[in-house]
């Protein structure tokens, strides 16, 4: 995985981003949304895209309830 600094913050990024907007909601149990994301982790990725507007705030409560699983 390639990896760029944020601005000038320091935090080192990965390239490629995982979006939450499609992938969670009512589309996705929580169980598939934990294996997309640690597959995703397991590659590299360091930089998952959510925004409280996708899904009215359920794909924020997934990613939350990932991290405590994880």
């Amino acid at each position: 995985m390639k990896y760029r600094f944020l601005g000038r913050s320091g935090l080192k990024v990965s390239a490629l981003s995982f979006g939450s907007w499609v992938t969670f909601g009512e589309q996705v149990d929580t169980d598939l949304a934990y294996n997309q994301m640690k597959t995703a982790y397991d590659a590299g990725v360091n930089f998952f895209d959510n925004a409280e507007a996708y899904e009215a705030g359920k794909s924020e409560t997934i990613i939350g309830e990932v991290i405590k699983k994880a």
